[in-house]
C-alpha cells in the first residue's frame, strides 16, 4: 500500500513524551505516531459500527415492539460466562 507523507506540529512537551516513550518500547517516535494513530482510526471506526447497530436494533424494537429484559440478558450472559447451562432471555413485547 503506498503511504503518503504529512506533518503533525506537536508541542514541544508531547513530542518529548513520544520520543521518551518510543526510545523505551526500542521504537522509532515516527513508528510510534502512526501505530497510536492507526489505533485510534480502528477505536473510532469500530465506535461509529458500535452506534448504527444500536440505532439499528432500536429501529427494529421500535417496528416490532419486543425487546429483551436487561436483567435477564445479563443474567443470562454471567450464567454462560461461568461454563453453566443457561436458559436463553424470554423476548417481550412492550405493547399491550
Amino acid at each position: 500500500m503506498p503511504s503518503h507523507a504529512t506533518s503533525l506540529k506537536l508541542r514541544a512537551e508531547l513530542k518529548a513524551r513520544i520520543d521518551a516513550i518510543a526510545k523505551t518500547a526500542g521504537t522509532s517516535a515516527h513508528a510510534f505516531m502512526v501505530e497510536a494513530i492507526e489505533r485510534e482510526a480502528d477505536r473510532a471506526e469500530r465506535y461509529g459500527k458500535f452506534v448504527e447497530d444500536a440505532l439499528r436494533a432500536e429501529r427494529e424494537m421500535e417496528r416490532t415492539g419486543v425487546y429483551y429484559a436487561a436483567d435477564d440478558v445479563f443474567r443470562y450472559m454471567e450464567t454462560r460466562a461461568a461454563g453453566k447451562p443457561a436458559k436463553r432471555p424470554r423476548a417481550r413485547s412492550w405493547r399491550r
